[in-house]
């Protein structure tokens, strides 16, 4: 039987998100839009090592984070990244443009893939809220949006075991 690689991912999430994982035992209901070391984000970043390649995809699943929060104004203001590690075969690649680290799961991710979850913490709350309000603006290339949304990027996540899902919520 061939072994099937895994793959780390970084699925941006909510609170809310968390709650339902915990539920659920699963993340999202499939499509989920995560990011990952693509092979286009390896050819844009070719100085860059797997540590580097990570942290670049991790970041982009935290501004994800910010796009699920201005769809959600209920939703504590806190930016949340969930990672797991999934069959390479779950993925679906969209390796659109040089630089993307963009990847789509088909199926929810379920809580025995999840490796470590990624949360503000509550200091962050204002930071994030404005980021989230703007974010969609920075993305179009507003200078001022995407002041805001770094002021937000300077608050590190805080890591959490799956373990910890409990007291997280």
């Amino acid at each position: 039987m061939p072994i099937t690689e895994l793959v780390r991912v970084y699925v941006p999430a909510t609170v809310p998100m968390l709650a339902a994982l915990r539920a659920d035992g699963q993340l999202g209901a499939g499509p989920l839009e995560a990011h990952a070391v693509t092979p286009a984000l390896r050819e844009w970043y070719a100085e860059g090592d797997e540590e580097e390649l990570e942290y670049v995809a991790f970041t982009r699943a935290a501004q994800g984070a910010l796009h699920l929060l201005r769809l959600d104004p209920e939703a504590p203001r806190r930016r949340v990244v969930v990672s797991a590690d999934v069959p390479s075969t779950a993925l679906v690649r969209e390796d659109v443009e040089l630089g993307s680290s963009t990847v789509r799961l088909p199926q929810p991710v379920s809580i025995k893939e999840v490796a470590s979850i990624h949360v503000d913490s509550a200091d962050a709350a204002e930071a994030v809220s404005a980021a989230s309000e703007v974010v969609d603006e920075a993305a179009a290339g507003d200078p001022d949006a995407q002041f805001t949304v770094d002021s937000a990027e300077d608050h590190e996540l805080e890591w959490y075991a799956v373990s910890e899902l409990d007291e997280l919520l």
